[in-house]
């Protein structure tokens, strides 16, 4: 059970799911409030034209608050499109690899970036400047580790690997490349220097809001590589061109999207104070995990731990079984780790109160008593 902001108690568990995760209570009750009739509308926003007046509104303030939120200067386009992460595999490749003379880099930190890598070998030279599949992805590597090609198209890096728990601290140095980001499950949750960037994309069902819209945020030089025998839909500039609506967008994942990023700057008082908050609830979970003398294993190095997907091992899978049981019975949702890798994942995205990472502590606390 968790608290409303009244204090009233919710029939609501504490959901640790890697995505479509957790959103904001209030923010759910605003949808929940707004869901008939969107004030001075007189229709849901499941109804509205994506040419209407209230749409144009939505979508105007919700570019503006990511523009504000993310410090996103006038060398980059913002624009709002579907398919998530897996189509941005491919895009980025289709516009900014296709017909290139250099190789791209991939850095392969786990399980996203090795699937992005294959989309960009249909369309152009790839390079993989490091791995870390030999280590079962627990680590990112050391700054002399990465083998960049002299005249890269671009580097592409997954900022958080959810399935193996490992989050980038700071941008590899990758010289006068354009860096280019896998943000999706991190996104809005710590401040990003987006002029280091080349382009930037994020689904937003893990940090910022529903499935159904992705963001992409590219630097307006790089959209002169794509071609013109792209398809329309697949083409970074038919989107900036036509403002984010060549066709009907995801209204209410923008509008989803929209209620998020207040709730990030009005509420949790902006992405520094986001950052912090997220450091101290992933710090909670590590501590457990550090002074468990071996009972919990955490998978990622210390260094490079992720604040978003915490993963860790039991001495045996019968015991994993039992913990994600007696988890779920005690409000605990979700914390079976991916099918790819077993073990126990919590993902503790920006809406994960306090309270529920507290109440994971002390599940797990008492869990390994019980084994003694």
């Amino acid at each position: 059970m968790t608290e409303r902001p009244d204090g009233s108690e919710a029939d609501r568990v504490f959901n640790f799911s890697a995505g479509p995760a957790v959103l904001p209570l209030s923010v759910l009750e605003q949808a929940r409030d707004e869901m008939l009739s969107l004030p001075g509308v007189g229709m849901s926003v499941l109804e509205i034209s994506h040419r209407s007046l209230a749409f144009d509104q939505i979508l105007e303030d919700t570019l503006a608050d990511l523009r504000q939120l993310l410090g996103i200067g006038t060398d980059h386009e913002l624009v709002f499109l579907q398919g998530g992460a897996s189509l941005q595999f491919s895009m980025v490749p289709m516009n900014l690899l296709r017909g290139q003379s250099s190789p791209a880099d991939y850095i392969l930190s786990g399980t996203w970036g090795a699937t992005a890598v294959k989309e960009a070998r249909r369309e152009g030279a790839v390079h993989v400047a490091w791995t870390g599949e030999n280590s079962r992805y627990d680590q990112l590597p050391a700054p002399g580790d990465i083998q960049r090609s002299p005249d890269a198209a671009y580097v592409h890096i997954t900022s958080n690997e959810t399935i193996q728990g490992v989050q980038w601290q700071r941008e590899p140095d990758v010289g006068a490349a354009p860096l280019i980001c896998d943000c999706s499950s991190d996104f809005l949750s710590r401040p990003i220097d987006v002029a280091k960037y080349g382009l930037i994309y994020a689904c937003a069902q893990k940090n910022a809001g529903i499935a159904g819209v992705t963001v992409v945020i590219i630097r307006k030089d790089l959209l002169e590589r794509s071609r013109d025998d792209l398809p329309a839909m697949l083409d970074y500039r038919t989107f900036v061109k036509n403002g984010s609506r060549p066709n009907t967008p995801p209204v209410f994942a923008i509008y989803m999207l929209g209620l998020v990023c207040r709730w990030v700057r009005d509420t949790m008082g902006g992405l520094t104070a986001m950052a912090d908050h997220n450091t101290a609830k992933a710090a909670i979970l590590y501590d457990v995990i550090d002074s468990s003398g071996g009972f919990y294993g955490g998978h990622a190095h210390p260094a490079c731990r992720s604040k978003m997907n915490v993963t860790f091992r039991l001495p045996s899978e019968e015991l994993e079984k039992a913990f994600v049981q007696g988890a779920a019975r005690h409000g605990l949702a979700d914390l079976k780790g991916h099918r790819s890798v077993g073990g126990i994942r919590a993902s503790i995205y920006n809406a994960m109160p306090t309270a529920g990472v507290e109440a994971l502590r002390d599940y797990m606390l008492d869990f390994q008593r019980s084994q003694a």
